[in-house]
């Protein structure tokens, strides 16, 4: 006699929730009580408290049995949220977070990070590519992604950080990443978007700034090279770092080969940010980012 299998139990959502606030006693039994109350089960939990900034940190997946939706989550949890005084975000754990990125005329960044988008190992949707050069129009086209080629100079830059807004406002874009975009951001358009644009630095931050950085490292006989993806403020280069990639060359690496090595290096470290940022992985703490990696 056949037997039939009893149906498989649906998955269950899956939801996270990120927070910092004052340090005290009794935010992680707050947080847990309320899951288990709502009848959330957590599937991973991280916590930091910084004893120099006073602040606690921390990132909960969690995954909701019974039907519920993040608007009646963040709902439920306002209250908890105001007696802590905390800033706190919750969001689906599945939900594809919709970024731009930003290019000039090294695309080796901007190709790493559309072919992680597409065979999944970015959680990313992209929205659009921005550039102030066609030279990548074919290669994002490729992708079927939106190319806009918006030209800067010194005279068009507020016109054209005001395309780049409304870019932003009518895809509904979380995130902004600057792709090796070679153009200074002006302040109004840091803080416009403050901690929601991330830049890749070619070099390991603080050395070695300007051009050809390089050929810097090259005169200088550098053992180590890398490459720096932080945020981006007003100050230029001065951002709270996300991550860092660092490469060790020898004596006999040759200006051209430490350019290559270092394309390389940049690539990993701007994905690695990229995808902490998008699976709400990184707080920011100061001019310090917390990253729950």
């Amino acid at each position: 006699m056949n037997e039939q299998s009893s149906p498989a139990a649906a998955p269950a959502d899956q939801y996270v929730l990120t927070l910092s606030c004052p340090d005290k006693q009794g935010i992680v039994h707050a947080v847990s009580s309320y899951l288990f109350m709502t009848g959330c089960n957590i599937v991973d939990s991280q916590q930091f408290g910084d004893q120099d900034t006073g602040l606690f940190f921390m990132r909960v997946h969690f995954s909701a049995e019974a039907p519920v939706t993040v608007d009646k989550l963040r709902a439920s949890f306002a209250a908890i949220g105001d007696s802590f005084h905390m800033d706190w975000q919750i969001h689906r754990a599945d939900e594809k977070m919709r970024v731009v990125l930003m290019v000039s005329k090294f695309g080796h960044c901007l190709n790493d990070l559309l072919f992680r988008a597409r065979i999944g190992a970015l959680p990313v949707e992209i929205a659009a590519v921005v550039s102030n050069h066609t030279d990548f129009a074919e290669l994002v086209g490729s992708y079927d992604i939106p190319f806009h080629h918006i030209p800067v100079t010194k005279d068009t830059k507020a016109e054209a950080e005001a395309e780049l807004l409304e870019i932003v406002r009518e895809a509904e874009v979380e995130l902004v990443v600057l792709a090796r975009y070679m153009q200074v951001l002006s302040d109004d358009l840091c803080k416009r978007l403050s901690g929601r644009i991330i830049n890749i630095h070619h070099s390991f931050l603080p050395s070695f700034k300007g051009a050809k950085p390089y050929h810097q490292a090259h005169a200088r006989g550098v053992k180590l090279i890398g490459a720096t993806a932080h945020y981006v403020t007003a100050d230029l280069d001065e951002g709270p770092i996300i991550e860092q990639e660092v490469e060790r060359v020898g004596h006999d690496v040759t200006p051209d080969q430490l350019v290559a090595i270092g394309r390389d290096v940049e690539c990993q470290a701007l994905a690695r940010a990229v995808k902490w940022h998008a699976e709400r992985r990184i707080l920011l703490n100061g001019r310090r980012t917390v990253v729950f990696a």
